[in-house]
């Protein structure tokens, strides 16, 4: 069996998708550890992987998360982590690394120790048709422009891990699209857009959702049909009034509304119809099954779980790669979208109410639900790293950091 190392940026959108394969890897008995934040730790360890922390504590998000600064913020990172990381993985002596596709560090690491890589794409894989928020581009160059001292600080960085590390071979400017001879892209080729352009390297082995620890406290028996679900996620500080509009938006339509507040406080909501239930977190797979709708900001893990359910969507992107995510889903038939700044509870009802009414939204969502289903979730991922880690073997050396990419 193989020891294999995965590293990763300190959201959970990135690291929750990684976490089932992490499992079933250990099931078959390799050795996994996994670099990550503090914050993290414990889910990690469940999933049977040997941690190892980041020095410094969690890794705080840029302010605002724009792609210069997320672009400064990693390059930044990575040269404060890159030599505890190194030191840890001399140790650990890994025949294969697996980094998120945003994670400048593992890249750089691989290419140092000499180690096979794979990429982790919690996104969309991005090409000329699907372009990178972190592409060189005139939208990027007028932000730069904007951040002359975030400018600044990129490039110090990058002066820095050429100086000190093995850099050939890794994106100038995308650091969100740092890809690999193999690239696990954690959603259907159905939902992908332009996936006939992409080459052989990479592998779209849809939403990886894996068992989770149940919650005794949800009161799952007790929800009455039709179930309608909104939360916009835990990254983004929710408006109590936007939540709050889909609360009394959706009471008429359904059996129980739950919506989860997130960061935001469900009391910062007000009284509330009796139908209505409000949690900071619910098991959201648990209640997607029952779902006839979900509300929700966009992340990608979110669409991914809710097209495995087959339930239509009512997109209100918030920031990141949502708006792009939600075009995609308005493409497919598979939901709806509105802007935060549209959000009424006269809007939101009327178009809870397409979504529940018109037969096409149901048919998209059977469509998209076989599509997620068939492409083979954690378990192929698995395989293709296993896969991967032969081929590797036989060759007797790591391929290429960045192989040519069709499209």
């Amino acid at each position: 069996m193989s020891a294999i190392a995965f590293l990763n940026i300190g959201m959970h959108g990135h690291i929750n998708p990684t976490l089932p394969v992490v499992a079933e890897l250990v099931r078959r008995g390799h050795t996994v550890t996994y670099h990550t934040s503090p914050a993290f730790r414990a889910e990690i360890e469940d999933a049977g992987a040997t941690v190892c922390l980041y020095p410094g504590g969690d890794q705080p998000l840029p302010d605002p998360p724009t792609p210069i600064t997320l672009m400064e913020g990693l390059a930044r990172t990575t040269v404060r982590l890159l030599p505890a990381v190194l030191a840890d993985l001399r140790r650990v002596r890994p025949d294969l690394i697996v980094h998120d596709s945003s994670c400048l560090w593992g890249a750089v690491a691989a290419r140092e120790l000499g180690v096979p890589a794979a990429s982790s794409f919690t996104m969309f894989a991005f090409n000329r048709h699907v372009p990178s928020p972190t592409r060189g581009s005139w939208d990027l160059l007028a932000a730069a422009a904007a951040r002359p001292r975030t400018l600044q600080g990129y490039l110090r960085s990058r002066w820095e891990l050429h100086r000190r590390f093995d850099t050939r071979g890794l994106p100038l400017l995308d650091l969100l699209n740092i890809r690999q001879p193999l690239n696990l892209v954690y959603t259907s080729g159905a939902f992908q857009p332009a996936a006939e352009d992409f080459d052989q390297s990479y592998r779209f082995v849809g939403p990886s959702i894996g068992a989770r620890p149940v919650d005794p406290s949800f009161p799952a028996d007790r929800l009455e049909d039709p179930v309608l679900y909104a939360s916009l996620g835990t990254v983004f500080n929710a408006d109590p009034q936007v939540l709050r509009s889909f609360a009394t938006a959706l009471a008429p339509l359904g059996g129980t509304v739950i919506v989860s507040t997130g960061q935001t406080d469900p009391e910062a909501l007000g009284p509330l119809p009796a139908n209505v239930l409000t949690r900071r977190f619910v098991p959201q797979p648990e209640v997607l099954a029952r779902a006839a709708l979900f509300v929700t900001h966009g992340g990608m893990n979110s669409v991914n779980e809710a097209m495995y359910a087959g339930v239509p969507m009512l997109v209100v992107p918030q920031g990141a790669d949502q708006p792009m995510v939600a075009r995609r889903v308005v493409e497919l038939d598979a939901g709806l979208s509105i802007r935060t700044q549209d959000v009424t509870e006269r809007s939101v009802r009327a178009l809870a109410r397409r979504l529940l009414d018109d037969p096409r939204f149901r048919a998209a969502g059977a469509t998209l639900k076989a599509a997620q289903h068939e492409a083979g979730g954690y378990q192929r991922a698995a395989d293709e790293l296993e896969r991967y880690l032969q081929a590797a073997g036989s060759v007797g050396q790591p391929a290429p950091v960045d192989p040519p990419q069709r499209g």
